[in-house]
């Protein structure tokens, strides 16, 4: 675990498995940190991989940086990391808003990415009935804290199911919410009530850019039409859709998440 002085932020990271690994960015959610990824980094690791998992800013150990956090500012928070690491090119994995900050790299940052892993997110810009509820729920941590909305939400994170079901992976996911700094969440959210329509670029995602597309099979944020969406925008775009998972399905059904990742990891 090191910290990192780049793009104006320090940027709390874990950078696991061989040097000489093919490197994978894995970029978590809102409101999460990297420890979502453990299954993942154990699995990518022994398989070779260097797996390189930040905290974004406003998460984790990362330093709180108050006010509005585009997805922008969050790409180039990780170009820089990835530069400083001597990376010139990684598979870039997110989810949910993660996945909104590998379209922003894919956008900003093009020859960084070696291919795309996209996790239960979305392509579309934000709704004027989202930007209100996303500017609103800023204020709402803000003046709340993280408890009473990550109660309130835990069985939309999680499939419905798995919140009794699973006990652990629900404590997992509960502890990293309550954990967020609020000040980090509201900034994200603000920033994230701006976001763009991200649909141009994976139209424009050449097949030398492959492109993994996974989804939960009971995900109510972004269900699996979403994902169907858009590998239909990329016509080479991978689909996988997790049986027994919503919205998190790396954390909830590691295993299968796993095998998807690694075996399209193991076309490249």
């Amino acid at each position: 675990m090191n910290p990192l002085i780049g793009n104006g932020v320090n940027v709390f990271f874990e950078d696991l498995g061989p040097r000489d690994g093919a490197p994978v960015i894995l970029i978590h959610g809102h409101p999460f940190n990297h420890s979502m990824w453990s299954a993942q980094t154990a699995a990518l690791t022994t398989a070779g991989y260097r797996v390189i998992t930040p905290d974004l800013r406003g998460y984790g150990q990362s330093p709180v940086v108050p006010g509005k956090t585009l997805l922008a500012d969050f790409a180039d928070d990780l170009a820089a990391l990835l530069h400083s690491l001597g990376v010139e090119q990684a598979v870039v994995g997110g989810v949910s808003m993660g996945g909104q900050i590998a379209f922003e790299m894919r956008l900003r940052h093009p020859g960084l990415v070696r291919a795309l892993v996209l996790s239960d997110t979305s392509a579309p810009p934000e709704t004027e009935e989202g930007k209100t509820y996303r500017r609103e729920l800023a204020e709402r941590l803000i003046e709340e804290g993280m408890k009473p909305y990550t109660d309130e939400v835990m069985d939309k994170m999680l499939a419905a199911y798995n919140v009794t079901a699973m006990p652990e992976a629900a404590a997992k996911v509960t502890a990293m919410m309550y954990a967020t700094d609020p000040r980090g969440a509201a900034a994200a959210l603000r920033g994230r009530a701006e976001r763009p329509d991200y649909a141009p670029v994976l139209a424009a995602l050449p097949a030398s850019v492959p492109c993994l597309i996974l989804v939960g099979r009971d995900d109510v944020y972004t269900p699996v039409a979403e994902a169907e969406s858009m590998r239909s925008l990329a016509a080479h775009a991978v689909l996988a859709v997790i049986e027994g998972a919503g919205h998190l399905p790396g954390v909830e059904q590691p295993e299968a998440f796993n095998r998807a990742l690694l075996e399209f990891l193991a076309t490249l």
